[in-house]
């Protein structure tokens, strides 16, 4: 785990906070990473319902990394200026986004989630795996 305020703080500036975790991707893994989020979001002063919306996203991200992720996956928080970043990166390949032969009540319902709650989402194909961004206006 790493956590900084950025030096801007220091100047009168508001203040940005920075965390990174690494795990394994495994399903076991993804309650770490939600207590994780909690406990760092509640330290950060984000408001409760911010927080639980937040640790929701965290928990449907992570459970993709873990279920889609080779190696390792990694929750970056940051919040800066009254906004939370979530990204979650994982060692995985592409997903594919719709199979005929799953009912749609039985998968995919993490991304809906996510993309509701938050106000903006991204996936990105990077070289060595899988990004999710996902951006949640908090109150101050």
């Amino acid at each position: 785990m790493t956590e900084s305020p950025s030096p801007s703080s220091l100047v009168g500036q508001p203040c940005r906070h920075e965390a990174l975790l690494t795990l394994p991707a495994r399903e076991a893994h993804v309650s770490a990473a939600r207590h994780f989020a909690a406990d760092l979001l509640e330290t950060w002063s984000v408001p409760a319902n911010e927080r639980d919306s937040a640790v929701l996203i965290v928990d449907e991200l992570a459970a993709n990394a873990a279920q889609y992720g080779r190696e390792r996956m990694t929750l970056l928080l940051v919040l800066d200026d009254g906004t939370l970043h979530i990204v979650v990166t994982d060692s995985g390949m592409a997903v594919e986004r719709h199979r005929p032969d799953i009912a749609p009540d039985e998968h995919g319902r993490g991304t809906g989630i996510v993309q509701c709650l938050a106000q903006s989402t991204e996936v990105h194909q990077t070289r060595n795996g899988r990004e999710v961004r996902a951006c949640l206006r908090c109150s101050p």
